[in-house]
């Protein structure tokens, strides 16, 4: 059963670690992220952006998906099913979809729109027992066609946000979605210290986990970030074995075309980045 990512993350903020967020796009994402989640005993947030929520054929569907996974696999760890950059219109329908999380960025809006809209979000979601997370300062990089410049937040409009009755926070402090550029100039630590100073230990949520340097990933743990967003290098992995195994010549031996066969190395891929990434989180053992 799917449930909220509200009591994982309190739980994961007061003993410094960060659960995943790891977005999936079809059927072996999602069961990679889960069998990993379930063999590691570890609690998981699986995300779901606007686009591939279309892709798989709509937030029903996605649902379907997996409520029909936990059930037929026995997964007994916590699952939250999270719209990722939502929008105001998309929230609203991954609420009525049965989702148990989500996301609205308004960070786009001035901050008195991404108030009023946030509230109604908060307001909506508490009603059905979902978390919501909120957003201040964009995020750097391009997802789902929103371009950031790994702007950093201001630490007064997080504390306005916070306020509200959302369950986290995200902020942008220099973080970027996608690969990181070779002129990055790291996480800003003292924008985040303030940051959780006055957003009354809310947990913090991390966008852009991919390529962000081990320590800095613990050091943001150790001041608040409870939530890491992992996607792209998901991504990455899964190309790589896929076309390693294409390269190799291997579809085209006996039944080698069977998509099942096909996939299988880049859902193999999936997982060992999954594990990868919970070990460095600290969520290991934590379901």
């Amino acid at each position: 059963m799917l449930v909220s990512a509200e009591q994982m993350l309190i739980k994961a903020r007061e003993g410094k670690y960060a659960v995943g967020q790891f977005n999936i796009n079809n059927l072996e994402w999602t069961k990679a992220i889960l069998t990993t989640a379930q063999e590691l005993n570890s609690p998981v947030i699986l995300g779901v952006s606007e686009g591939a929520g279309k892709y798989m054929g709509g937030y029903e569907t996605v649902v379907g998906m997996v409520n029909g996974m936990i059930k037929s696999m026995n997964i007994t760890v916590p699952v939250a099913l999270h719209l990722d950059h939502g929008s105001y219109e998309h929230a609203l329908k991954v609420i009525e979809a049965g989702f148990s999380s989500v996301m609205f960025d308004g960070s786009h809006y001035a901050i008195e729109e991404n108030v009023e809209k946030t509230m109604e979000i908060v307001r909506i979601a508490k009603e059905k027992g979902l978390s919501v997370e909120a957003e201040v300062g964009s995020i750097g990089g391009e997802e789902d066609g929103v371009i950031g410049t790994g702007e950093v937040a201001d630490p007064q409009e997080c504390a306005k946000i916070a306020g509200l009755g959302v369950t986290m926070l995200a902020a942008g402090i220099g973080n970027i979605h996608g690969k990181y550029p070779a002129n990055w100039q790291g996480l800003n630590f003292d924008v985040l210290a303030k940051i959780q100073a006055v957003t009354n230990n809310i947990p913090l949520v991390l966008h852009g986990g991919t390529g962000i340097p081990e320590d800095m990933i613990k050091q943001a743990i150790s001041l608040g970030v409870a939530k890491i967003n992992v996607n792209t290098e998901c991504q990455l992995v899964f190309a790589e074995a896929t076309r390693k195994y294409i390269e190799a010549g291997k579809d085209l031996t006996g039944k080698g075309f069977d998509p099942r066969k096909l996939l299988q190395p880049g859902y193999e891929a999936i997982k060992a980045t999954v594990k990868e990434k919970m070990e460095l989180f600290g969520s290991v053992n934590q379901a």
